[in-house]
């Protein structure tokens, strides 16, 4: 009955949505697409498994299909009989860039909706909710912030995930060095070479790393959850007319009831190229933002 009740409340709002479109003024990213028949989608090259490569410029990963599943909505809406999309990698320190000076026309990584970055970009409606974990090697003896202090901790550059470890309550007096790797991979080797003794990150990124590595077994995510964060797909800020239709897509998907399927397909499922299953279970936090579809920032995930 519940479930009913969400994809009612989804389709209600997409309906809404759809109407907002077409009440406004021509969408520039819209009418740019409509023009060239083309779209440009940010990607990912090594967040397995939200946005990754699989060889031969080709990517795939859950948020990477969300992003096709909205353009196919977006194609028909603008009545175009083929539509082109163009796969465009970004890195943590460009991928805001990218979109704000229209490069990226949708960026479909693992960029968390905080209040910094939306003074840039815009949001679309949230369909993942991430927590932010430690991962180390299984017999490092490392189980808890505390135990970090004068170890070497590997981040991503351009990612919020050691500014987040300082600022929590358990990091008081907790003093460690940072090293940085320029992807989400380069900073898991620093993990597996002996570079780092910690690599901190979203949970499932640090989880597609360890699925993905030689060893998986020599690797655990341990800790306390640093910060919960929507995880969302970023779209031009000044183009509200264009995330209008974003949203209307994505509560399409959602009261048509494919979260679920996707989760399965990406989280617990074997995955390309390699077949290697993340094992990442849906969590709470993820399902409720399906049920009640919203573009609130981290801000509002964490307060006290």
């Amino acid at each position: 009955m519940k479930s009913k009740k969400i994809g009612c409340n989804c389709l209600i709002a997409a309906t809404f949505l759809l109407g907002a479109v077409n009440a406004h003024a021509a969408s520039q990213t819209m009418d740019k697409i409509k023009s060239t028949g083309a779209v440009t989608m940010g990607v990912r090259e090594s967040s397995i498994p939200m946005s990754y490569t699989i060889g031969d410029s080709r990517f795939d990963g859950y948020h990477v299909e969300v992003c096709r599943m909205i353009l196919a909505d977006i194609k028909a809406n603008l009545g175009l009989s083929t539509l082109r999309i163009n796969y465009q990698p970004v890195t943590s320190q460009n991928r805001v860039p990218l979109v704000q000076n229209g490069t990226v026309d949708i960026e479909c990584g693992t960029t968390t909706n905080n209040t910094a970055r939306a003074k840039d970009v815009g949001f679309a409606n949230t369909l993942y909710v991430e927590e932010v974990r430690i991962a180390v090697k299984a017999n490092s003896g490392i189980t808890s912030i505390a135990q970090l202090a004068g170890k070497k901790v590997a981040t991503t550059t351009g990612t919020t995930s050691v500014q987040l470890l300082r600022k929590h309550e358990k990091a008081n007096g907790v003093n460690f060095d940072e090293v940085f790797g320029k992807d989400h991979a380069d900073s898991f080797l620093l993990l597996e070479s002996g570079r780092a003794d910690a690599f901190v990150m979203d949970g499932s990124i640090l989880a597609g790393n360890i699925a993905n590595s030689k060893n998986p077994k020599d690797y655990k995510i341990v800790g306390e959850v640093l910060s919960t964060e929507p995880i969302a797909i970023m779209v031009p800020k000044n183009d509200p007319e264009f995330k209008a239709a974003v949203n209307a897509a994505i509560a399409k998907i959602v009261a048509n009831g494919n979260m679920p399927k996707l989760w399965n397909k990406w989280f617990l499922a074997p995955i390309p190229p390699k077949n290697i299953v993340v094992g990442l279970e849906l969590s709470p936090a993820t399902k409720n933002a399906w049920a009640n579809l919203n573009d609130k920032p981290a801000e509002d995930y964490n307060k006290k």
